[in-house]
């Protein structure tokens, strides 16, 4: 019994909480199994690796900030037959993340493009890459206040830095032509750099009208369209 305690307050003494707490039934569980003393081991440790995990995991997935939490095996292809099954598959392999290349979700409200969206973030984060979710107005809205406080580098930072930005409801509201140069800085500093999952229901081609500037507009479409996988839900 004291070789057990003093295990345990070693194990707590390395930081390995759930591993010290788990201690008693992995003994249990190896006796009744008959583990060996590399399999209790490794099955121990298995226990504190697992909780870390789920604490990144929660960690990260606060950070993305998004709305709502659904995968992509809840998304219902029967009842939404435009969106390619496959293609969404293939896109969850994370290939794009690696690339840098962005997905561009497009159709009219209500039709599953969040819930698209926030599936692939999600496994984005489950795979070890930041992730961020912002709506196109707020976003705009973000960066025009900054740059009028020149103080768009700094705040331009939260944009950046993950792997995986989520710009979504695009073309809700119209943008004015501050708003629409601020969102192509951020565009252009992201380009081969970051991938974008960006949904909108305005074809690309009323981005001009949307964004008050055709020149802008064609700018960011540039960027966005150079790498990227288009996904149209009707």
């Amino acid at each position: 019994m004291i070789a057990l305690e003093q295990a345990r307050q070693h194990l707590e003494s390395l930081g390995l909480k759930q591993a010290a707490e788990a201690l008693d039934n992995t003994l249990d569980a190896a006796a009744g199994k008959q583990l060996t003393y590399p399999e209790m081991l490794a099955e121990l440790l298995g226990v504190e690796v697992g909780a870390r995990r789920e604490r990144y995991l929660t960690t990260r997935t606060k950070l993305a900030h998004l709305p709502f939490q659904r995968s992509i095996e809840q998304f219902d292809f029967g009842f939404q037959p435009s969106v390619d099954e496959r293609q969404v598959k293939e896109l969850a392999n994370l290939a794009f993340v690696a690339e840098a290349t962005n997905i561009l979700l497009l159709g009219p409200p209500g039709v599953g493009k969040t819930h698209l969206a926030i599936a692939l973030a999600l496994k984005a984060i489950e795979h070890g890459y930041g992730a961020y979710f912002v709506r196109a107005y707020d976003l705009m809205d973000d960066l025009r206040r900054a740059q009028a406080e020149q103080n768009l580098g700094r705040r331009m930072r939260v944009y950046l830095a993950p792997k995986v930005l989520i710009v979504d409801e695009f073309g809700i509201w119209p943008y004015d032509r501050d708003a629409a140069t601020a969102f192509f800085t951020l565009v252009s500093a992201r380009y081969e750099r970051g991938s974008i999952i960006l949904t909108s229901n305005k074809g690309f081609g009323e981005w001009g009208e949307l964004l008050g500037d055709t020149v802008i507009a064609s700018a960011i479409l540039d960027r966005l369209l150079h790498h990227s996988h288009i996904l149209n839900v009707r």
